[in-house]
């Protein structure tokens, strides 16, 4: 006797997306390294060998070695405790400032699809200005107006993303509003509000989802660059885009203080970059099944 269709199992959506990104081989491999870093920067007080700020004038540059395993800096602090912290620190600079893009930009990307006009002229005038400026350059200069501080690194960093996030909620909005089920809300009269956030929102989180994990090697680049520069996290703080900087005196002397927190960078942004990959090819309902 035939099963009727309606007792079959049913594979969830998130299920079947998590599937086809487990077959995806450098998604994997960008979920791992993603997931390791994160971890890494929750974890970072627990695993750190020592406090990353203690000063030890006996070991200074001293080379890597079982004690200490990536060696140490120029005053002497561990360099292993200091790249974990520098981790949690782009991790954290990373994740607020793509949650404060996120916040601004799909208000203004629903609004300026879905009601267009004028309200979509003025929005994607300021978006096509601003995208003008490269991401580094515009966060480089928010960060110089609003002074050096993790914080204000995060804020200058989310604002840099904004105009790319807008672009794509812009684009999905629009493409979703012509859709029967939105067309058919909207008759049966539903506000503007309901379509955008209960029909058009939810259907337009795979591309947000993608982009996204596009944004958050950017922020840990720009982390890196604004720290860096000396307009992003002051040291004592460990962050490793201050390491780098410290470090360039003592390259010829000591390359591990330039090696270290250089390969935290790459496999970070590199980490997400991946799994942005994955997620897109995984979330592609046109992909193979």
């Amino acid at each position: 006797m035939t099963q009727p269709v309606a007792d079959l199992p049913r594979v969830s959506g998130s299920r079947r997306v998590l599937s086809r990104l487990l077959r995806h081989r450098t998604g994997v491999v960008g979920l791992v390294l993603s997931v390791l870093f994160v971890l890494i920067a929750l974890a970072a007080p627990l695993i750190a060998p020592a406090d990353p700020a203690a000063v030890n004038f006996d070991h200074v540059l001293q080379q890597p070695s079982l004690a200490a395993p990536l060696g140490s800096d120029e005053l002497g602090r561990d360099q292993l405790a200091r790249v974990f912290y520098g981790i949690r620190a782009s991790i954290v600079v990373g994740v607020l400032s793509v949650l404060l893009a996120v916040v601004v930009a799909v208000p203004l990307g629903l609004v300026a699809g879905y009601y267009r006009g004028i309200v979509d002229s003025v929005v994607s005038r300021i978006t096509d200005t601003l995208l003008a400026f490269p991401f580094l350059v515009l966060a480089v200069g928010l960060a110089a107006v609003l002074g050096a501080s993790m914080l204000n690194a995060a804020i200058a960093i989310g604002l840099s993303q904004v105009p790319n996030l807008i672009r794509v909620v812009r684009g999905e909005t629009l493409r979703l509003a012509g859709e029967d089920y939105v067309t058919a809300s909207v008759a049966a009269g539903a506000r503007g509000t309901t379509a955008m956030f209960r029909h058009i929102l939810p259907n337009a989180v795979n591309a947000l989802l993608v982009q996204i994990t596009v944004a958050i090697p950017q922020a840990i680049i720009g982390e890196a660059l604004l720290s860096f520069l000396g307009l992003g996290v002051q040291p004592p703080t460990p962050s490793l885009g201050v390491m780098l900087s410290s470090a360039q005196t003592y390259f010829a002397q000591a390359p591990w203080l330039v090696v270290f927190p250089g390969i935290a960078v790459v496999l970070a942004t590199l980490g997400f970059n991946l799994l942005g990959d994955g997620l897109r090819d995984a979330l592609d309902p046109k992909g193979n099944r």
